[in-house]
């Protein structure tokens, strides 16, 4: 992984923990923490680091929340679809593809 990138990865981290008051968003667990692209990475400009686009999430609500990506939109627990997770953010798939764009500008 390049020094941008990593310098990147870890800009996006801090902003989305700072956001989220270093909590899980869903049950407020402190401890462990891990950031979720609501939106992969893959598919967003820029790779989508940028905080509008993530969320703050323990361990087993960060597994459920793969599940999306990882099953194609099927078989994902109510509650985390990007739709949702981003309400739980204020935020939302134009507002990251937004702020995603202007990470080169």
């Amino acid at each position: 992984m390049s020094n941008k990138k990593k310098m990147a990865r870890q800009k996006f981290r801090d902003a989305v923990f700072k956001r989220d008051r270093n909590l899980c968003v869903i049950c407020k667990q402190s401890e462990p923490l891990d950031v979720h692209h609501i939106t992969d990475r893959t598919l967003m400009p820029n790779g989508g680091y940028v905080k509008e686009n993530g969320i703050s999430l323990c361990p087993d609500h960060l597994l459920m929340a793969e599940m999306y990506h990882h099953s194609n939109g099927e078989n994902c627990p109510d509650g985390f679809n990007p739709t949702q997770l981003y309400m739980k953010v204020g935020s939302s798939y134009q507002k990251a593809l937004n702020a995603s764009e202007r990470l080169q500008k």
